[in-house]
């Protein structure tokens, strides 16, 4: 590793940030077990590629591309056939209940059926409250994209969702 950074550099990267790394991957792909082995290749992506990192203040920001890419890759090749068709639609929950875990669950379930590029918008905008040009460079494309992403996924969550949609969103995002 010729600019200076070593294995224990890495290490301790990794051990600091993984819990951060696992939330973003679950939020991803909903599944815990599903979501570790996406942060054990996304970490194993970023130890190869260590010692290209010109600043290792980087290497967060490379590790959730990573994690992005790979997630992105994985239900592309199983062509969404863990997707889980379902004949009817939850009611939902009233305003009142709409702050308990069940409103959150049952909005990552919503989430989780939007295609991976929009979920990831949305994770990366509203949950890990990161800007437009964050969320671009760690999906690797435009701000355009991330604002046109975001924007068709909220537009599928608010027709399923109906006209609490806003109110529901809006719980599950601030916590």
């Amino acid at each position: 590793m010729g600019t200076g950074r070593s294995a224990g550099d890495f290490e301790e990267f990794a051990v600091s940030r993984h819990r951060a790394l696992f939330r973003y991957a679950y939020l991803l792909v909903g599944e815990r077990g599903l979501a570790e082995d996406l942060v054990q290749e996304a970490l194993t992506k970023t130890y190869v590629g260590w010692h290209r990192l010109r600043d290792s203040a980087n290497a967060e920001a490379y590790t959730r591309k990573a994690i992005t890419t790979t997630a992105i890759g994985w239900y592309r090749r199983k062509a969404w056939h863990a997707e889980r068709p379902r004949d009817d639609v939850p009611e939902l929950p009233a305003r009142a209940a709409a702050d308990d875990a069940t409103a959150r669950i049952w909005l990552w379930e919503e989430l989780g059926q939007l295609p991976p590029r929009q979920r990831a918008a949305l994770v990366l905008r509203y949950y890990e409250d990161l800007t437009e040009a964050e969320t671009a460079r760690i999906l690797g494309c435009s701000v355009g994209t991330v604002k046109s992403q975001t924007s068709h996924a909220l537009k599928k969550l608010r027709a399923r969702l109906g006209p609490d949609a806003e109110l529901t969103i809006e719980l599950v995002v601030a916590q």
